[in-house]
């Protein structure tokens, strides 16, 4: 039996006030209409029709070869999206979801429960639910004495006693796909809004006499959905809150949660403790017993096991284990760190691979560079990569010493176990076991302080008698 996915996602999003289509807005670092997309197909859809109509370009750009898309040119109403779907399905047996892509936190589980109680109830059509403290202005569930679905009743329509009731539609359903496609021919646009409302499918069917089921969820935040900046930070919010509660308790410890910020595919090893003001962006893993933060940043990057990272900068690298970074470090896209490396106080790396156990303590830049094992690199050593019209490559050898103030001007090698004397510029290769000089011999003028005092007292003697 086939199980289809229709996401509805061709509203305008007028209230976000954005040029981002809604559903591509990122909760937690992945686009919202991802996070219900990567729940359905943890729950076993693989066919995902996508509706789009405005700004519809981009999801097709940030979504394609994942899903198939139908346009909706005309905004008519949650039915009339659906209806643009309906011929990719006709004369198919098997079960068809519908959701709003503007859910993100609908989970995996809630879908698995929801098609489960579908099947068990052989309903032709299966709601899902929530309870929540004030229902204003949502759609109540209406239900008989076997717990089936009567009615949805809207907010304007519902009498006093329904208006009392708590259980929500949360605008996520389960078709029998030849039913829906049967009721879809049955649903007009006869009302006051003249639109084609997919609720209405659901009354069909009752009509009908066949049976219509609802799956409330355990936790009613999983139903909401997002239409304005407002309602996209409390729903980052409740998703941050609950990564957090996953990593501690799976061994990370988080020194204050409320100022930790933890996208969703964040992976944290037992043991590291994250320090306040810290954020883990887009597909960053952290070893166990690391220490990251206070104020660190990382992103996209890898860090091995042991390592400390103090309020630094680290953007799409690879770190190996028992580095030591900061304070004040930025490493920027492109780099590899192997294990024991320090990259200290105010040094910048990029585009680079430095060996292990390399030391780069302080006031340094290194990019386009390769640097071997056990090399140290002095305070205030440049790489010199761009000539103003081209990128170049360093390379540094094992076990060599850069003196402090050096400029090492690319393309240039610098051998294995070589020094180089503080104050250089290098601009030729220097090979193996060799020490480089590459700097004006020092010049002393003996009395010379004198001398220029007293030059300076005649001129200004002269300017006051002029």
């Amino acid at each position: 039996m086939s199980i289809n996915a229709i996401v509805l996602a061709a509203g305008q999003g007028t209230r976000m006030k954005s040029q981002r289509h809604k559903v591509l807005h990122p909760v937690c670092g992945k686009p919202m209409v991802r996070h219900l997309l990567d729940a359905q197909k943890a729950a076993g859809i693989t066919r995902r029709i996508v509706v789009i109509g405005s700004m519809g370009e981009q999801v097709q750009a940030a979504l394609q070869g994942e899903v198939e898309f139908v346009w909706q040119k005309e905004q008519l109403g949650t039915g009339h999206a659906v209806m643009q779907a309906a011929p990719l399905l006709e004369n198919q047996d098997g079960i068809t979801l519908i959701c709003s892509g503007d859910t993100p936190l609908i989970t995996s589980e809630s879908i698995t429960k929801l098609l489960e109680l579908h099947r068990e109830q052989g309903a032709a059509a299966t709601v899902l639910t929530g309870i929540v403290d004030n229902p204003f202005g949502y759609g109540r569930i209406i239900r008989g004495e076997d717990g089936s679905v009567l009615r949805i009743v809207e907010e304007k329509d519902a009498s006093p006693d329904e208006k009392s009731v708590r259980e929500i539609n949360a605008s996520t359903y389960c078709f029998d796909t030849r039913s829906l496609a049967q009721a879809l021919k049955m649903v007009t646009n006869n009302n006051a809004q003249g639109e084609y409302y997919l609720t209405d499918c659901i009354d069909i069917l009752r009509r009908q006499g066949k049976k219509v089921a609802a799956h409330c969820v355990d936790d009613a935040d999983e139903i909401l959905n997002i239409n304005d900046r407002v309602q996209l930070a409390m729903v980052e919010n409740i998703l941050r809150d609950k990564i957090r509660l996953h990593h501690m308790q799976n061994g990370v410890t988080l020194v204050d949660p409320s100022s930790t910020y933890i996208d969703i595919d964040i992976q944290i090893g037992a043991d590291t403790i994250i320090y306040p003001g810290s954020m883990l962006t887009g597909s960053t893993v952290i070893g166990s017993g690391c220490e990251i933060g206070p104020h660190t940043r990382i992103q996209n990057s890898i860090i091995g096991d042991g390592s400390v990272v103090m309020q630094s900068v680290l953007l799409d690298s690879t770190f190996g284990s028992g580095v030591n970074i900061g304070p004040f470090a930025y490493v920027r896209p492109g780099s590899t760190v192997a294990d024991k490396v320090k990259i200290g106080d105010f040094v910048e790396i990029k585009n680079s691979t430095i060996g292990e156990g390399t030391k780069i303590p302080h006031l340094a830049y290194v990019g386009d560079a390769d640097v071997g094992n056990g090399t140290n690199i002095g305070c205030g050593t440049i790489t010199v990569n761009f000539d103003g019209m081209a990128k170049h490559r360093t390379v540094v050898g094992d076990n060599s010493f850069i003196g402090c103030n050096t400029n090492l001007v690319a393309p240039v090698t610098v051998g294995n176990d070589t020094y180089v004397a503080a104050g250089s510029t290098i601009t030729d290769n220097v090979p193996d076991g060799a020490l480089a000089i590459a700097r004006e011999r020092q010049v002393i003028k003996e009395g010379y302080t004198a001398k220029l005092e007293a030059r300076l007292r005649e001129r200004g003697s002269k300017k006051v008698r002029g």
